[in-house]
């Protein structure tokens, strides 16, 4: 076109050229995307990623134009956010079927996403590398987690410990390390584990490579039983034993730790060949032993908190980290104790004296009964010999009595003690437990914390005075049988006064056992052969009934025949009876 032609009817020339360019430039980019659109789809296969156009949303479709005969529908779900859907805007779809019975091919966003997901993740992550994604859900066996695709993680890799309830972690976003890539099945199985054991094993090694025996450090308690607690220390765990918690007395590591505190122990052994460290936290503080002499001093009175009882005693808390011990024996003067928690009670506070310290095996020996007085030491004043007391008879042994005089104080009433004239083989035929009666103390050992009583003491001694003048030999008397032995049998000749009738004074014939001829109870009629007051004995026969009256009848002049050769003449005064009652 002539220019002077346009500049006559005033057009300007290079608008015109402007707005052409602009009209071939749209024309070409148009014919430029749809070639590049139509020529994408190469195929309409089952199973192949297409590129489409949205072009509505029908309900809870979207409906995309791949470039076939009929458009395809995509569930809205699909999309990760519905609400940004853009008609015209460009997705890429899987391909799941063509023409089904609605007359359109059936595809699927969320297959084609995961399908080009794998395919980059394949292009950038091999075996080995590291990752990051958000835990979606928990399946069987493990959890899911999405890094563009789902890949697996099984429960026994989430953690070096099993976790209680993997379900904890949906929602979190986890580091862990590939294990193993299978692209024919399109899997990933990655470990969590694995990657907290390789960064401890690098921290341990930096640890063991720093850490001395006297350090101050922090750690996590991971672990507690019985003997202690297991605390990491960035790495690597150490042994916190229960005997180096606290220097006072713990019954178990929960009392004073619990699993995740934090807290600063000191580094007491390392053995770096075997990878084990031994932990303190009474270590920490000075050892209250030091100095227990100043502020213990032996035969100081201090109060203090039982913290534990055995057979042998009670434990009684100082402080904390010093205890001492309160025999049984040192736990009264007059009490009779079989185990000391008739006296204390856990957690009881009493008050004791120091008797002894023994530093070196960290022992202090107290007694509660040196804070009172000692009553042996009066008892010589309170109950002199000769006094007359009364008590409750508390128990019986083969040699005697013990008789209560007060609370904690008896006296032994000796089976010797019991009666002047009557032989006692046991203090039961005297006294039974749980009588009362009335005693003389003969004397006090304060030293062995001893009383010695007598019963017949009471009375005055028959062998001084009425024995002699009641009987003499030969006199005829009458006693019950009390007692029976394998050499002969006691009777009971007046009130506390016994006789032996021996076994060879029962008859001029052989006697194998008293028991086949008299029984206990029997009354019988004897002859007084013999008194001994210093022994204090008196003999009796009965054979010598009938040898005092032949001899009597021979000297008579009757039935001669009878008499005994070498029997001895008997005194009339010896031939007297006497009946005693």
């Amino acid at each position: 076109m002539d220019r002077d032609i346009l500049k006559e009817y005033n057009v300007n020339l290079e608008d015109i050229e402007k707005e052409v360019a602009a009209i071939m430039e749209n024309e070409d980019t148009k014919k430029k995307m749809e070639s590049t659109y139509y020529d994408s789809i190469q195929d309409f296969e089952v199973g192949t990623v297409l590129k489409g156009r949205i072009l509505s949303v029908l309900g809870d479709n979207v409906i995309v134009d791949c470039g076939y005969k009929s458009e395809g529908m995509v569930p809205k779900f699909e999309f990760d956010d519905p609400s940004e859907i853009k008609i015209g805007e460009e997705v890429e779809v899987l391909l799941e079927a063509v023409e089904d019975d609605s007359g359109l091919i059936k595809l699927s966003k969320r297959k084609a996403n995961r399908i080009r997901g794998w395919e980059r993740v394949i292009a950038k992550y091999k075996e080995g590398d590291i990752i990051t994604g958000r835990v979606t859900r928990k399946i069987k066996g493990g959890l899911l987690v999405d890094m563009g695709v789902p890949i697996f993680l099984p429960a026994s890799q989430i953690d070096v410990k099993p976790p209680g309830d993997i379900a904890q972690y949906i929602g979190q976003e986890v580091t862990c390390k590939i294990l193993k890539i299978d692209e024919s099945r399109q899997n990933i199985v990655v470990s969590r584990r694995k990657l907290i054991e390789e960064e401890r094993d690098k921290k341990k090694k930096e640890l063991l490579a720093e850490i001395e025996a006297g350090q101050i450090r922090k750690g996590v308690v991971k672990n507690i039983a019985d003997f202690g607690a297991f605390i990491d220390l960035g790495g690597l765990d150490g042994l916190l034993h229960i005997t180096d918690m606290s220097w006072g007395r713990i019954s178990h590591p929960s009392e004073m730790l619990a699993i995740d505190d934090e807290v600063e122990v000191k580094i007491l052994d390392v053995d770096k060949e075997k990878e084990k460290v031994a932990l303190g936290l009474k270590q920490k503080s000075e050892n209250p032993w030091m100095h227990i002499e100043e502020k213990y001093p032996v035969s100081s009175r201090v109060k203090g908190q039982v913290v534990n009882i055995m057979s042998y005693g009670a434990f009684v808390k100082l402080e904390t980290g010093i205890e001492g011990l309160v025999h049984i024996s040192e736990m009264s003067w007059t009490r009779r104790i079989n185990h000391p928690s008739e006296m204390v009670a856990i957690g009881d506070m009493v008050e004791v004296v120091v008797l002894k310290i023994d530093r070196e095996k960290e022992e202090i020996s107290l007694s509660m009964k040196q804070t009172e007085v000692n009553p042996w030491t009066v008892i010589e004043e309170k109950y002199p010999a000769g006094t007359k007391i009364k008590g409750r008879v508390r128990n019986l042994t083969n040699y005697g009595a013990f008789i209560e005089i007060e609370e904690g104080v008896d006296g032994l009433l000796h089976i010797s003690d019991m009666s002047w004239a009557k032989k006692v083989g046991h203090p039961s035929e005297i006294v039974k437990k749980g009588d009362k009666v009335e005693a003389v103390v003969l004397s006090v050992d304060r030293e062995k914390k001893r009383v010695a009583l007598g019963l017949k003491q009471l009375s005055d001694d028959p062998w001084t005075k009425e024995i002699p003048e009641r009987f003499k030999v030969g006199d005829v008397v009458k006693g019950k049988v009390t007692k029976l032995t394998n050499f002969g049998a006691f009777l009971e000749l007046g009130k506390g006064i016994e006789g032996l009738l021996h076994i060879s004074e029962f008859s001029n014939e052989k006697i194998s056992n008293p028991a086949d001829i008299v029984n206990i109870g029997d009354e019988l009629e004897v002859r007084v052969i013999r008194i001994e007051p210093e022994a204090r004995k008196i003999g009796l026969s009965i054979k010598k009934l009938s040898d005092a009256e032949e001899k009597f009848q021979s000297s008579s002049g009757k039935d001669s025949q009878q008499s005994h050769s070498g029997t001895k003449d008997i005194p009339k005064e010896e031939s007297n009876t006497v009946d005693v009652q």
